[in-house]
């Protein structure tokens, strides 16, 4: 991504704000796969990458964690920013970056997260990287479009690099604990541990 995709998202979560488009609801996987967190100091450590407006990474601030909400709009982060505000959500730290270019560009050289969250975002050169900032024991929950995706929608704004292969979020975290690998209708989502 660019200057050219900031301006994009910048657009789309300036319009949602402006146009009384609610705040949007948490994604239910983290419902289903979020570890409840003990009272533990420092507490434990979060990853929203590709946050958008945040309503992931802010529940998981509810939850107990410090969260990390890393995003490319400005606007996204600002909305994220407003809506914690209004909660009195403290434990977020807001993060604007390409993410294409961030990981190489050692801006994002974080490790030691317990728990990382990614929606509707894939690069297939940042596998690695996700798999080095989890901490043992840790886990991811991921969920982006597939192959198929391209087939089913006219959203003619994803190319072929913006989307996993059927089963290469399963075969890239292979070796870790894999609580949920499913492939289904344009979607891929994987939950999985990091072997201690």
């Amino acid at each position: 991504m660019a200057v050219p995709d900031r301006a994009h998202w910048d657009a789309v979560y300036r319009h949602m704000s402006g146009s009384g488009i609610p705040y949007p609801d948490p994604d239910p996987l983290l419902f289903m796969y979020t570890p409840p967190v003990a009272v533990t100091e420092p507490p434990p450590l979060a990853l929203d990458l590709a946050c958008g407006v945040g309503q992931n990474g802010l529940w998981l601030a509810t939850q107990g964690y410090t969260v990390d909400l890393v995003d490319i709009s400005r606007v996204g982060l600002m909305v994220a920013q407003s809506n914690a505000a209004q909660r009195s959500i403290r434990r977020a730290n807001y993060l604007q970056m390409d993410l294409d270019t961030a990981v190489f560009e050692g801006k994002l050289d974080r490790t030691g997260y317990d728990l990382v969250c990614i929606f509707r975002y894939f690069r297939r050169v940042m596998l690695p990287y996700l798999r080095a900032i989890v901490k043992p024991g840790g886990r991811i929950i991921y969920e982006t479009w597939n192959t198929h995706h391209l087939g089913m929608d006219s959203d003619t704004s994803l190319s072929r690099d913006d989307v996993a292969d059927v089963g290469e979020l399963s075969g890239s975290f292979a070796d870790w604990n894999l609580l949920r690998n499913r492939d289904n209708n344009g979607v891929s989502q994987l939950v999985a541990i990091k072997p201690e």
